[in-house]
């Protein structure tokens, strides 16, 4: 029989030596990435600590279990994933059945919050520790969610430098671990390796097209940044564009407008990192991937479009607290590069933004140097912090309770 404390709850050691199950739950692609370093990182630390929930192809590989595919959980938008709601909620009620029969040891949301923090919430309930790895944007917009996030979490593991104190003044406990891209990509990224490794020549001028990994935001933004490629190609005829497909759905999404179009332009599968490496500047969808290029130190214009409803519901109520939107722009506290947002997202718009940076190569500099100081801020070892963070929850929940 294990020991346990005054009030019944296991000791820590008796924690170490069995194996304890954490439910685990990633909603798209970067979630998946992310939730697999930490997955490694733990069970490099403690073997037997067992994973199981709702899994891409990266946290399969780390030896998760998976009791639902992350393909059910894209959706995104307010009113958009209204259609979608019984089978979420279907998920949500076969997650936690399994959760609690036998009951977990802690709940682990990776981003996706408006999925993952209705979770925590039944979780915590049901009393299981609960922690959120990667803040959701209350800072930004809603704000008033951190109430509930305070009853509902334990921690929030947070990937960006000032979110920490923003949560310590609402008294929920927070932690910078850093960002795991920062620790991945090198501080100066091999431009000419990555042009030969997809096959381009050394030199000519590349632009990256990166319209997103959902099918919403491929179709609200593929068609628009075909567009601004074309009518930069009209200008600029020497450049080649590159145009990384996220995944088999961007990819047949974006297909019929690459066939329609008659441009220079190289469709991939996946390799988003190297064509960003690889290329002079670049077209993105507002997301980690305007973080993964500010890493990969190439200049930017970003683009972020709602359904129509949302952006509406947004504007109306005045939910959005920040002047940016675009990471870099966050991360510098000013306005390092363009964002264009909504009905502004047009194709002489964007690529009119993406001439601009190529005619100003002291602005192209200025922006590389602030991109390397932000990389240095945000490259800490985040996998290794987070699973340390992880694993001192799971001994904490396991100390036994005073007795009155």
């Amino acid at each position: 029989m294990p020991p346990v404390g005054a009030s019944g709850s296991e000791s820590p050691a008796a924690v170490h030596a069995r194996a304890a199950r954490v439910c685990i739950v990633a909603g798209e692609a970067s979630g998946d990435h992310l939730a697999a370093a930490l997955i490694r990182e733990v069970r490099a630390r403690r073997p037997q600590v067992t994973f199981a929930g709702v899994t891409g192809p990266a946290m399969r590989l780390a030896g998760c279990e998976s009791w639902a595919d992350i393909d059910q959980l894209s959706v995104m938008g307010v009113f958009e994933v209204l259609p979608h709601l019984p089978r979420l909620l279907r998920l949500k009620r076969a997650l936690v059945a399994r959760a609690l029969e036998p009951r977990v040891d802690l709940f682990v949301g990776v981003d996706f919050p408006g999925f993952n923090l209705r979770l925590a919430a039944t979780m915590k309930a049901a009393g299981v520790p609960t922690v959120h790895y990667v803040s959701p944007q209350v800072w930004a917009w809603r704000s008033g969610r951190v109430k509930g996030m305070a009853a509902t979490l334990d921690r929030v593991l947070c990937l960006l430098p000032f979110e920490p104190a923003f949560y310590a003044q609402r008294g929920l406990d927070a932690q910078f671990v850093g960002h795991p891209l920062a620790d991945e990509i090198p501080l100066e990224p091999d431009r000419d390796a990555a042009r030969a490794s997809l096959g381009l020549a050394p030199g000519g001028v590349q632009v990256a097209l990166l319209p997103g990994s959902r099918a919403a935001e491929v179709d609200r933004l593929g068609k628009d940044f075909i567009a601004a490629a074309a009518w930069l190609h009209a200008r600029r005829p020497d450049i080649e564009f590159l145009l990384p497909a996220a995944n088999a759905r961007a990819r047949a999404r974006l297909e019929p407008l690459v066939a329609s179009s008659a441009l220079p332009l190289r469709l991939y599968d996946g390799r988003a990192r190297e064509v960003l490496i690889a290329s002079d500047l670049a077209l993105v969808a507002s997301g980690t991937a305007t973080l993964e290029t500010l890493l990969c130190k190439r200049p930017m214009v970003v683009a972020y479009r709602l359904g129509a409803a949302t952006a509406w519901l947004l504007r109306r109520l005045k939910l959005i607290n920040v002047r940016f939107f675009a990471q870099p722009n966050l991360l510098a506290d000013r306005l390092v590069v363009p964002e264009i947002f909504q009905e502004q997202v047009t194709g002489e718009e964007l690529g009119a933004q993406l001439l601009a940076w190529l005619d100003d190569p002291a602005r192209v500099a200025a922006a590389v140097a602030e991109f390397h100081s932000i990389h240095l801020t945000l490259r800490r070892g985040s996998a290794a912090r987070a699973a340390e963070a992880v694993l001192a929850l799971l001994d904490a929940s396991a100390q036994p309770t005073a007795t009155p």
